[in-house]
């Protein structure tokens, strides 16, 4: 199954200030939701970002905030983006039945957000070099339970060239120079 991107958002769950430095290879995460950020952008394929209890945690990191569109921000407090009404709403409002995930930490507020949206019917995409948490062995048991529950696991190049399906167009230009 491809990730179409005139059917997929980009969910970016909780790459935040205070969180960053206790994540395995934070740089990474950061990078590659970076370039999904751009690629989403240029593609005009609609974000979602959510913050755990920014009072406590901070909020979304400086770079990754920077290329939020506006008003794509949801607080919450539930670990699962789903558990929260707020960012239920804004999901159904963008209309679209694949999400593509990227974020931390991958075994608790990744994991849950991407089992609710599959027992919800969303196909679930979870970008496995743009997640993290503190041990690598958390991340790497939350991707084989999620696979095991029907996410596909993918990479954020993956992402980037199925969203744009095919070459020779000033969209595949702009995104190719993101990935070199």
């Amino acid at each position: 199954m491809l990730i179409k991107a005139d059917r997929s958002c980009l969910l970016v769950v909780d790459i935040q200030d205070r969180l960053l430095p206790a994540m395995a290879a934070p740089e990474r995460v950061i990078a590659n939701a970076t370039l999904l950020l751009k690629a989403a952008a240029r593609l005009v394929i609609p974000v979602l970002a959510s913050e755990q209890y920014p009072k406590g945690l901070g909020h979304t990191e400086v770079s990754v905030a920077a290329l939020l569109p506006k008003g794509a921000v949801v607080e919450k407090m539930h670990f699962s983006c789903v558990g929260d009404d707020g960012f239920c709403l804004r999901f159904g409002e963008l209309g679209r039945s694949q999400a593509v995930v990227v974020g931390m930490e991958t075994h608790v507020c990744v994991l849950q957000t991407v089992l609710d949206l599959l027992g919800r019917g969303t196909e679930v995409f979870v970008v496995a070099d743009a997640v993290s948490s503190r041990t690598e062995e958390s991340r790497q048991m939350a991707l084989e339970r999620m696979r095991q529950a029907g996410a596909r696991i993918v990479t954020a190049e993956m992402v980037a060239f199925e969203w744009l399906a095919r070459a020779g167009t000033p969209e595949f230009k702009d995104i190719s120079k993101l990935v070199k």
